[in-house]
């Protein structure tokens, strides 16, 4: 996997919104955070507009988007927020120049979409806050992130749910949102699972289609095929009037039950506040024993 070059003092990263428009939000957190880390900061075109949910028509997100990959002077991209929209755009993209100047692209949620892309590409890129979520994020998050983004050692050690399974692992990081990975599957921009370690977390879903989510990961070979398993938040679940009788997590405990490599369980990343960075596409060890569970990244 190609690793973008980290950032340095100096460098400037552009904001934008490839998906839910972004109005009412004050980035003023967001641009603060940047300037103290000596970092300069452009603000995309698509901040502000708005076309219904979205930040603009998919062909205005896909434009600004492709400006700041094609400028080489642009050395992060920080998407804004999620929501949805981004695979309307992501076909309109053409990652020529990026190829040529690889950039950090960073956020999570429906930016799912652009981690799986940039995966299948050999891109590493960033899972973590966004700038509509820097005011509520922990100490902890947002320092996570500075890490990611300069080039540190990356190293979590929690301790361990009573629901890890343990046991060590070593693999490629791969995942998101599992909504989002559930519906990329069978497209362009789907993962390949083989030997890698899946991250997952979800946010606001009828208990039952989790369950749905996970027995399509199943059938697709994915859950069988990976070496470990890290589950993040499973925030907001819904369910109906007749329960589904487990909730999220246990949902995927049970989906994964036969499966022997190691799990973790409540890893502090997803829709929460302390939404701890991951660099997706680099390889990391899993070590889950009774009393911690430790990812450690190469």
């Amino acid at each position: 996997m190609i690793t973008p070059p980290i950032l340095q003092k100096g460098d400037t990263v552009a904001i934008v919104s490839t998906a839910r428009k972004n109005i009412d939000n004050n980035l003023k957190p967001a641009i603060d955070l940047l300037h103290s880390w000596g970092l300069e900061v452009v603000i995309g075109k698509t901040i502000g507009l708005d076309y219904n949910q979205l930040a603009g028509t998919d062909e205005q997100r896909a434009a600004d988007f492709q400006t700041q990959m094609d400028n080489p002077n642009i050395k992060a991209i920080w998407c804004v927020k999620g929501g949805y929209g981004t695979v309307r755009m992501v076909d309109l993209l053409d990652f020529a120049k990026f190829k040529q100047h690889p950039k950090w692209i960073v956020g999570f949620s429906d930016i799912t979409v652009l981690h799986n892309q940039l995966n299948t590409m050999g891109y590493k890129s960033i899972h973590g806050i966004m700038p509509v979520t820097v005011a509520r994020a922990t100490a902890d998050a947002i320092e996570s992130m500075r890490v990611s983004l300069f080039g540190e050692k990356l190293t979590y050690s929690i301790p361990s749910d009573v629901k890890n399974k343990m046991g060590t692992a070593t693999g490629e990081l791969v995942g998101g949102n599992l909504s989002i990975l559930y519906s990329l599957l069978g497209s362009p921009s789907a993962i390949e699972c083989k030997d890698k370690i899946l991250f997952i977390e979800d946010l606001d879903e009828y208990l039952y289609h989790i369950d749905r989510m996970m027995m399509n990961l199943k059938r697709n070979g994915c859950l069988e095929s990976v070496k470990g398993i890290i589950v993040g938040s499973m925030t907001q679940m819904k369910d109906n009037d007749i329960p589904w009788g487990k909730n999220a997590v246990e949902i995927v405990e049970d989906v994964i039950k036969n499966y022997n490599i190691p799990v973790i369980y409540n890893f502090p990343a997803g829709h929460i506040r302390d939404n701890r960075a991951l660099v997706l596409g680099a390889t990391v060890q899993m070590n889950v024993n009774s009393s911690t569970a430790s990812v450690t990244f190469e």
